[in-house]
């Protein structure tokens, strides 16, 4: 019998609203030993260890990378390579989360007269609750599953689908004990969007008032034609005895030209925007993108200005080629 896609992801599925079931009624229990774990293993600068054979080493590695990326040092340890040298990076401090769907697995069984953390955190995602391995455990989380989807029920994949699972509620549960933040996330997540939109600032992006057309309010449209050529950022700066007054974009140039009466040597002081909507350097970039993508009028860029002085232009260009959006 063929399967379809949609069957697979039924069963998937159905194996992790099966483990909820199995997890209700010890939750609170299992959550408070979590608990204890994650609190020592902050205040005594540990690391949590995940180790695993084949597919679920696999899976092992994915749920040291997603705990790291929350702030709790976090690597993979590859049982055979742990009795080849890799023990010497197990510490009595750290914590360890051993995955196996049998919990016969040969390596892991080897590996565990050998480690030096205590009973109470060494931790079982494991397929079957009465094995070697969960008598090993001081906290076993059932990840039993009645079949795999495979065809024929061989090949990893609700049990790895439901221990990936089973790692990130840990990993979410784990955000939740040490109450991490958005802030906090991107700190660990700098290159991200979300890591730029809450860390990188104006001054990151914005380009210097020396390489931004700049006159005097003085001056004529042709100046700003001349000067805007030669810097062809999308807009002039205007200041008056040293203090910013305002800006002119390139709509306003058109908008002079159609008007009969007035042509290049109309002043700037005529047609200069003198309440434009200006940004900080210290604030974000994000903030700035949020200004500029208005939903009443969309701007192309906007001027860096502290105390009166002009210190440059952020471009909509800029933020979106760095991969700013609201829509993320």
């Amino acid at each position: 019998m063929a399967y379809y896609l949609s069957q697979v992801l039924k069963l998937e599925a159905q194996c992790i609203l099966d483990a909820v079931k199995k997890l209700e009624s010890c939750e609170l229990v299992h959550m408070n030993q979590l608990k204890e774990i994650y609190a020592e293993l902050m205040e005594n600068g540990g690391q949590l260890i995940f180790c695993g054979v084949g597919k679920s080493g696999i899976v092992a590695l994915k749920c040291a990378a997603t705990f790291t990326s929350l702030g709790m040092p976090s690597w993979f340890l590859h049982p055979i390579e742990a009795l080849h040298g890799d023990l010497g990076r197990v510490q009595k401090n750290d914590a360890i989360v051993l995955i196996s769907k049998s919990g016969t697995t040969e390596e892991i069984l080897k590996l565990l007269p050998f480690l030096s953390i205590q009973k109470r955190k060494i931790i079982g995602l494991l397929g079957s609750v009465n094995s070697p391995i969960a008598e090993a455990c001081g906290l076993v989380l059932d990840c039993s599953v009645s079949k795999e989807a495979c065809i024929n029920n061989q090949a990893p994949t609700t049990s790895t689908t439901l221990a990936l699972a089973m790692g990130d509620a840990m990993a979410v549960y784990f955000e939740s004990v040490v109450g991490l933040s958005r802030e906090g996330f991107a700190i660990n997540h700098p290159g991200g969007i979300l890591g730029k939109s809450l860390r990188m600032k104006v001054e990151d992006l914005m380009l210097p008032a020396s390489m931004c057309p700049v006159l005097e309010s003085h001056q004529t449209l042709k100046d700003v034609i001349l000067k805007m050529t030669q810097f062809p950022v999308g807009g002039c700066a205007v200041i008056d005895s040293g203090r910013f007054i305002g800006i002119l974009v390139e709509g306003d140039i058109r908008r002079t030209f159609a008007k009969n009466d007035l042509g290049l040597e109309t002043p700037v002081s005529m047609i200069v925007n003198k309440t434009p909507i200006t940004i900080e350097a210290k604030e974000l970039a994000f903030e700035a993108l949020k200004k500029m993508e208005r939903k009443e009028k969309e701007l192309s860029l906007l001027p860096v200005v502290e105390r009166d002085q002009f210190l440059g232009f952020i471009r909509l260009h800029d933020l979106l080629k760095e991969g700013f959006s609201l829509t993320k």
